[in-house]
């Protein structure tokens, strides 16, 4: 059941870990037997999806187990429009898995790589103001627990602990399943343009409001900005997707292959960076397209990367983004990767970043060759000046103190997870720095 542990690296190559076994059970029993065995060596038990995290939160010491082969559809209540979704399911075979029942899911993000279990653990969201996080998605879920238990949570089984469990960070148990409250499937007519920098910060609140989904890209050292503003059809509306010619050009080539070259060259030769982001600006975007959801909401990223995410009232938007510019600007660092802005519609989860307040997402990305630690620090100086908290998932420097704050349901998840891990047999080091021992 235990393998002899092997060197992990997330996909950002900014953690690691050489857990001293690993497990890859293949149903509910074998991770009840994984956790037995666990207590049995005195060893805490981290449960892994596919990397994509830049925190720790993955980090396994002791026994690391990937839920991988828990995936796929175990059951569709079609009336409800819910489907219940192994917790290793990628993202990427979630379209396919509902296809055949005329649903998707309410949003996604723009990288479909991670499991169901981990996207929803750390918080990861798409955007659109009308439309939560994929946590606020889940409507159930099943644990494996501390005590080598089942728990079920639901609308009608240990509801009160639903805040908690949806989005729960890997700390109260591994995930073994997950319920989504699905919508009829959909397409999406997308329209991505180049815009003024000034005039889309100045809009930026009327553009959220009356867009479906609504986002853009600013490449330091611009006045230039790529915007996306998605708008929901029914699914049988008729499609106009991009041709195959010329999705490799703008995805493939463009957005991975040239953009990999020019950030090798810009870790290189740093004063070439303005007039590479200039050109980016100009070559990129300018697109309009028709196609199902899941192929408008997600793109394929090859060109590796580190990022860190804060979440602000909606309505600072457009102050917090001139405040890095201004930073950028003053220190004379040059910066290949773009930031984006998203935004995304308050929630009741009570770890979530968009807990009780219309959100705004600011990410800041640096090429994975590159040192990130000066940009990331003194970006989120700025942010959490602006009540700034953390995406789970993504790298910042806040602790349990700091961060108890930010959240109104901060000291409720914490006692649930004294209620269901006591011992601490899913403690990692970064859950010891963000939830206290």
């Amino acid at each position: 059941m235990l393998a002899r542990g092997r060197r992990w690296q997330n996909w950002g190559r900014v953690e690691s870990a050489d857990p001293v076994h690993v497990a890859r059970p293949t149903s509910v029993d074998e991770a009840i037997d994984v956790v037995g065995r666990a207590r049995e060596l005195g060893l805490p038990v981290k449960a892994i999806g596919a990397g994509h995290s830049f925190t720790a939160i993955a980090v396994a010491p002791g026994i690391q187990v990937d839920v991988s082969a828990l995936d796929g559809v175990l059951d569709v209540d079609a009336e409800l429009r819910r489907v219940t979704l192994g917790a290793g399911t990628n993202l990427y075979q979630v379209p396919a898995l509902l296809a055949p029942h005329g649903l998707a899911m309410e949003n996604l993000g723009d990288i479909d790589r991670q499991t169901i279990a981990g996207a929803t653990s750390t918080g990861t969201h798409g955007t659109g103001g009308r439309f939560r996080g994929l946590a606020a998605q889940l409507v159930g879920a099943t644990l494996v627990t501390a005590d080598g238990g089942i728990l079920r949570v639901s609308g009608t089984e240990n509801a009160e602990l639903l805040p908690a469990v949806r989005l729960g960070l890997g700390a109260l148990g591994i995930l073994v399943d997950v319920t989504v409250q699905c919508v009829p499937a959909f397409a999406l007519h997308a329209l991505e343009q180049p815009e003024p920098m000034d005039r889309v910060l100045d809009d930026f609140e009327d553009r959220v409001d009356s867009a479906d989904h609504f986002e853009f890209y600013w490449f330091p050292h611009t006045e230039t900005v790529l915007t996306k503003t998605n708008t929901r059809l029914p699914a049988d509306a008729p499609l106009h997707p991009l041709g195959r010619a010329r999705r490799w050009v703008d995805d493939s080539l463009m957005a991975n292959g040239l953009f990999a070259l020019t950030c090798g060259t810009g870790r290189t030769i740093p004063a070439a960076i303005p007039g590479i982001n200039r050109l980016a600006s100009r070559l990129t975007g300018d697109r309009e397209f028709t196609d199902v959801s899941t192929s408008v909401f997600t793109t394929q990223r090859s060109v590796r990367f580190r990022e860190m995410e804060y979440a602000i009232p909606r309505h600072l938007v457009p102050d917090a983004v001139r405040a890095i510019r201004a930073l950028i600007d003053s220190r004379g660092w040059r910066i290949s990767f773009p930031i984006e802005v998203r935004a995304a519609a308050a929630d009741d989860l009570w770890l979530s970043t968009a807990n009780g307040r219309d959100t705004g997402y600011i990410a800041v990305h640096r090429y994975w060759r590159e040192n990130h630690l000066e940009y990331f620090h003194a970006v989120e100086d700025i942010l959490r000046g602006f009540g700034g908290r953390p995406h789970w998932g993504k790298i910042h420097f806040q602790d349990a103190e700091s961060l108890s704050s930010l959240y109104p349901g901060f000291a409720d998840f914490r006692a649930v997870r004294n209620r269901l891990d006591p011992d601490r047999v899913f403690a990692n080091p970064y859950l010891e720095r963000v939830l206290g021992a």
